[in-house]
C-alpha cells in the first residue's frame, strides 16, 4: 500500500504539490484580503491589489523551488521567468479583479464566497500557464 502510494506521488508530484501550494497562495490570498478590507476597512479593490501582489510573490517562490523545480539561472533568465510568471498573474489578477468587482460591489455577493471562487478558476489557469509556458521543460 504505502508502496503505491510512493508512486502515485512520484507520478502526480508536480500536480499535487502545484495544487497544495495553490492552496497555501489561495490561503495567503484570502487572509490578506480578510484583513485588508475587513480589519482595515479598505475598499474591495485595493483590498484585492494587495492580497493578489503578495499572493503572487508567494507562488513564484514556491512554483519556481519546489512545484516546477526551475532550473534557469543567470540574472537574465531569471528575470524572463519572473516577468512571464508576473504577466500570466496579472492576466488573471485582472480576471480576479474583475470576478470580485462585478460580483462583490454590483451585484452585492458575501465577498468571501466570491473570493474562494474566483481563486479556484485563477488557481487552474495559473497552472495552465505555468506549465506550458513559464517554467515548461526544454
Amino acid at each position: 500500500m504505502l508502496i503505491r502510494l510512493k508512486q502515485l506521488f512520484i507520478r502526480y508530484k508536480e500536480m499535487i504539490l502545484y495544487l497544495f501550494f495553490g492552496g497555501c497562495t489561495t490561503l495567503v490570498n484570502i487572509i490578506v484580503y480578510y484583513i485588508c478590507a475587513h480589519l482595515l476597512s479598505l475598499a474591495t479593490v485595493p483590498a484585492t491589489v494587495i492580497a493578489w501582489i503578495l499572493s503572487v510573490a508567494f507562488a513564484y517562490v514556491t512554483n519556481r523551488i519546489y512545484v516546477f523545480e526551475s532550473r534557469s539561472r543567470g540574472l537574465a533568465a531569471i528575470l524572463r521567468e519572473i516577468g512571464a510568471f508576473v504577466s500570466c498573474r496579472l492576466l488573471t489578477g485582472v480576471m480576479d479583479l474583475a470576478i470580485m468587482y462585478i460580483c462583490v460591489d454590483l451585484l452585492h455577493f458575501n465577498d468571501l464566497i466570491i473570493k474562494i471562487i474566483s481563486n479556484i478558476l485563477v488557481i487552474v489557469l495559473n497552472y495552465i500557464a505555468s506549465k506550458l509556458l513559464i517554467f515548461r521543460k526544454k
